[in-house]
């Protein structure tokens, strides 16, 4: 009768242990990615931001804040004009 309950205790681990790897262990390392993703995410913008500030303040050493406005917007044009021949 021992070994009856026994082997009756390790098989419902075995299926908790089962339950949980298909459900929660899955579930754990999705929220894990997601939330490293949109961390990543919001570095790679602000760098970007810091990026076409550090830009538009050298240009506008070099030229006039007009002439640094009139060129990232040509610049911005291009990149836009670029991603526009590429969409399906």
């Amino acid at each position: 009768m021992e070994d009856l309950a026994a082997r009756f205790a390790e098989l419902l681990e075995q299926v908790a242990g089962r339950i949980r790897s298909l459900t929660v262990d899955r579930a754990a390392r999705t929220i894990y990615v997601v939330g490293l993703g949109i961390v990543l995410a919001a570095l790679a913008l602000t760098a970007l931001g810091f990026l076409v500030s550090a830009i538009f303040g050298s240009l506008r050493i070099l030229l006039t804040p007009a002439g640094a406005y009139a060129v990232l917007a040509g610049l911005f044009l291009v990149v836009g004009a670029l991603f526009w021949s590429k969409r399906t």
